[in-house]
């Protein structure tokens, strides 16, 4: 047991003077001398390791790796900064020279003809998937069953996949009153969840009453659309036969829940307004967001339906619809009621879902897109560069590398300097443009810029499995829904207990955090700049998250 104890001693101080070569500026003679040599003693044996060429494999490897891995990120952060500020003077135009889609496409009010009433009307279909939604599946069909549109001229499919036979019957009710109220409303089921909403959405477009429809509109289970929506969105379509969609922005309920709902409302509302609205403005595409938007059912099954081959079936749909020529429109004045989600397990989950989906449907598609000989290259350079290169796999793995593991790091190499404007400038001024989309949580940016890093991670291990398709690439976890039940009532906990500080602990969030800690600490004692108090920020958000304290 000595012996063992002696070793584990021997290996520990090995092990730190080694990092100390690696990592101190080594500036004192003194310093160097007294880690020249690093002397050890088992059981009488004399131990002696020349520690001379750690200093020159750090000198002529590691500090050049370092410096170039610090350029790449510098090159990287350009990037990333021309493509915000493109987006954002793209909008800048937009609110200026208002150039709202209603003055750049056709739009009149649908209105029913003397001789031929509600004929006028297109036939629109209303598909909501669902998957054991007991707590808002009663606000979802009611908001689809009181749009305002002639009712024979509208039908309403509920895609129930549940599998909970009180949540079945709690969906037949809905319908049945509903049905009993004039409404064309059919719930349709599988006896399977092959392709999870993908495969519910391709399986509802069987019915024979689905071929009378001319356009199909799409709500999650926790989405409720306002009366008018139809009246506002569908004339799109009817006026402009180029036209395939049309795309309403989310409004959340329950922004206001706890700071993680913030957070999401703060993204979420910037990705609106600068990625959909630029990209409707100036290229007439945007993905598609898998729920308010209506569909032109001839460009729908030109595109060739649903795919069910990767998590994100709406974002796959868009782009070969795009590629086919067809246009898309975005409408920032028509919202929809949706509801963010409030637990970290299930954000975490979500977030996986949508860096992992695209990432995977990239290298799926990218030589469909460069082959594609419908439309120009602009285009195709758009979607390979702009659309997916930098936006859904380089500024997830950016974020993460550069301010969460390069720039701690940073601390141990003095040498290498990470010019200020990549620390600060840059990125204040894309958090300023961000914030711009939501006034009111201005007060909120620091916990959104330590929030967004934290999440970076989740993004950069889920873009990473998208793209080399390793296992849980197509993992589809759906999001958890409360709706109005915290409002009314407390939920009663279902099953055994156990123990709640351990299911919310996340090792990986610890980890990093704990690096970066001490990084931070290292910063604070042998560096010579202000690092180390956005170190401490990032590290305590990190060690936060790692146990469970984010959320409801």
């Amino acid at each position: 047991m000595t012996t063992f104890l002696k070793s584990l001693i021997f290996l520990q101080d090995s092990c730190l003077a080694f990092l100390s070569l690696m990592f101190h500026r080594g500036s004192s003679e003194d310093a160097a001398e007294a880690l020249k040599k690093l002397e050890a003693s088992i059981n009488g044996a004399r131990i002696s390791i020349d520690t001379t060429w750690t200093r020159e494999f750090r000198s002529l490897f590691i500090v050049p790796l370092f410096k170039c891995l610090v350029a790449f990120c510098l090159i990287i952060s350009l990037l990333v900064f021309i493509e915000g500020i493109y987006m954002n003077l793209v909008v800048l135009y937009v609110k200026v020279f208002e150039r709202k889609p209603e003055k750049v496409y056709r739009w009149e009010p649908m209105q029913e003809d003397i001789e031929l009433g509600h004929e006028t009307y297109p036939m629109v279909l209303v598909q909501i998937p669902m998957y054991n939604e007991k707590e808002v599946l009663q606000l979802s069909i009611g908001a689809a069953c009181r749009l305002i549109w002639p009712l024979d001229r509208l039908i309403v499919q509920v895609l129930d996949d549940s599998t909970d036979q009180t949540i079945k019957e709690l969906v037949n009710t809905e319908c049945a009153k509903w049905e009993s109220k004039g409404v064309n409303i059919k719930c349709e089921r599988r006896d399977n969840r092959n392709g999870y909403k993908a495969g519910a959405l391709k399986e509802g477009m069987k019915h024979n009453y689905v071929k009378l429809c001319n356009y199909v509109v799409i709500f999650d289970a926790d989405f409720q659309p306002e009366p008018d929506y139809l009246q506002h969105s569908v004339p799109f379509l009817v006026h402009n036969p180029e036209v395939a969609l049309v795309q309403a922005r989310w409004r959340f309920m329950n922004a206001n829940k706890c700071l993680m709902t913030r957070m999401q409302e703060m993204s979420l509302n910037y990705h609106f307004m600068a990625e959909q609205e630029s990209g409707s403005t100036r290229h007439a595409f945007f993905s598609f967001n898998g729920t308010a938007g209506v569909w032109r059912m001839a460009a729908m099954e030109e595109a060739g339906g649903w795919h069910d081959r990767t998590t994100v079936e709406d974002m796959d749909l868009a782009v070969r619809a795009g590629l086919l020529g067809w246009k898309f429109v975005f409408l920032n004045d028509l919202t929809v009621k949706s509801e963010l989600p409030s637990k970290f397990k299930a954000f975490r989950f979500q977030q996986h879902r949508w860096s992992c989906g695209p990432a995977n449907l990239f290298r799926k598609m990218i030589m469909e897109i460069i082959r594609n000989k419908r439309v120009t290259i602009w285009k195709k350079l758009y979607l390979v560069y702009s659309f997916f290169f930098l936006r859904k796999i380089i500024v997830h793995c950016f974020t993460f590398i550069f301010y969460c593991v390069i720039l701690p790091t940073s601390v141990f190499f003095p040498e290498v300097n990470i010019p200020a404007w990549s620390t600060f400038y840059i990125p204040s001024m894309i958090t300023l443009c961000i914030v711009i989309a939501t006034p009111r949580s201005f007060y909120l940016v620091i916990f959104w810029i330590l929030f967004e890093n934290v999440m970076s991670m989740h993004r950069t291990k889920g873009t990473f499995i998208g793209i080399l398709e390793r296992q849980r690439v197509n993992e589809w976890v759906v999001t958890e829904k409360l709706g109005d039940a915290l409002k009314t009532k407390l939920l009663p906990r279902i099953g055994k207990p156990s123990n709640m500080f351990l299911e919310r602990v996340n090792s990986k969030e610890i980890m990093v955090g704990i690096y970066i800690l001490c990084c931070a600490c290292y910063g604070l004692f042998f560096g010579n700049t202000f690092l180390y108090l956005y170190l401490f920020m990032q590290a305590v958000a990190f060690l936060v998250s790692g146990v469970g304290f984010v959320g409801t």
